[in-house]
C-alpha cells in the first residue's frame, strides 16, 4: 500500500513555543529533554526545555548557525562569524575544531552532521562572509575525521546548505540553496563522496529556498524550504508540506520516542508531531 503524508504528519496546527528572535536556525535536541538553537544575529545559542521555557545558553556564539553533537556528546557548532567549527569541552568553553582548509580560511561553515565512525561533515558556503568571495574560490562540502584531518569532499554546488545521512549512511542529502534542489550523494567505503543526482528540485514560485535537512527512521526525507517542510519519500517522491506561520529555516527530531519535529522558523520555535521516529544525533 502506498504511503500518504497523513500516515507520516497527522493532521494539526504546528505550535509555538518561543517568539522574539531574530533569525533562528541549527535546532539539536539532547535526551536529557532539551533542544539547542541558534540565534545567528543575535549572536546567541538558547536552551528550550519543554513547560520550562528558553534560556540564554552561549553568549556569544561567534553567529553560529548549524549545530549537533559528536559521538562523545560533545556540542558542535558552524560559527558564521568565527569562520569555523568548534566543539564545547569540560569546561562548557567552544574551542576552535577547525578554520582552514589548504591553508587558507574557511568562508563560513553553515550546516553539520557526524557520521557513525565519528567523521563530521560540514558545508561552508559564504552566507556569514557576504559580499566577501573568501579566500579558498568555492564552497565546499568537507569531512572532518577524528585524527583531525580535513578533506575536500566536493566543491561543484553553488551554495551547499543543510546535509543528511540517509539510515544506513550510503547516502549524502546536501541542499544546494541557490540551485534550489536537494542533490543525493553516495558515500563510499573510505568515506569519500561518489556520483551525485538530483534528489528533488524545488524551483517552485514561492520565496525560500532549501536549507536544513533531517531523516526519519524509514528514509523519509524532510528539507526545510519554500512554504515550509517538505517531506519526501527515499525515492525523491514528494508527499506532502507541513506549513508553519513563518518560514523555517531548519528541523529537528526529538521529545518523547523521538515523535516530535522541532522546526526554526525566523522569529520562532515551533514543534509539530510525527507518526515515524526521526533520527537524531545522540
Amino acid at each position: 500500500m502506498a504511503v500518504t503524508f497523513r500516515d507520516i504528519v497527522p493532521a494539526q496546527q504546528p505550535e509555538l513555543l518561543a517568539s522574539g528572535f531574530q533569525f533562528t536556525e541549527g535546532p539539536v535536541w539532547h535526551p536529557q529533554g532539551f533542544l539547542l538553537f541558534s540565534d545567528i544575529p543575535a549572536d546567541t545559542i538558547y536552551r528550550y526545555v519543554p513547560d520550562r521555557g528558553v534560556q540564554r545558553f552561549i553568549n556569544p556564539s561567534h553567529n553560529s548557525n548549524g549545530l549537533t553533537y559528536d559521538r562523545a556528546g560533545r556540542l558542535l557548532a558552524c560559527e558564521h562569524s568565527g569562520r569555523r567549527l568548534s566543539r564545547m569541552d569540560e569546561s562548557g568553553t567552544m574551542r576552535p575544531l577547525v578554520e582552514t582548509y589548504d591553508g587558507k580560511r574557511l568562508n563560513s561553515p553553515n550546516d553539520i552532521t557526524v557520521h557513525s565512525s565519528g567523521s563530521i561533515f560540514f558545508t561552508d558556503p559564504p552566507y556569514g562572509i557576504d559580499p566577501d568571495p573568501g579566500e579558498l574560490g568555492f564552497n565546499g562540502i568537507y569531512r572532518l575525521d577524528p585524527s583531525g584531518l580535513i578533506s575536500l569532499l566536493n566543491d561543484e554546488l553553488i551554495r551547499p546548505n543543510g546535509l543528511a545521512f540517509n539510515p544506513d549512511e550510503s547516502l549524502l542529502y546536501v541542499a544546494d540553496s541557490r540551485a534550489r534542489q536537494v542533490r543525493s550523494f553516495t558515500v563510499n567505503q573510505d568515506l569519500s563522496l561518489g556520483w551525485h543526482s538530483l534528489f528533488v528540485d524545488m524551483d517552485v514560485r514561492e520565496p525560500g529556498n532549501p536549507d536544513g535537512i533531517k531523516v526519519d527512521t524509514y528514509g523519509n526525507v524532510y528539507v526545510a524550504a519554500s512554504t515550509g517542510i517538505w517531506v519526501m519519500e527515499p525515492s525523491g517522491n514528494y508527499l506532502g508540506t507541513i506549513e508553519f506561520p513563518e518560514l523555517p529555516a531548519n528541523l529537528a527530531f526529538g521529545g518523547l520516542g523521538r515523535r516530535f519535529l522541532y522546526a526554526t522558523a525566523r522569529t520562532g520555535i515551533y514543534r509539530t508531531r510525527v507518526h515515524i521516529p526521526g533520527i537524531v544525533a545522540l
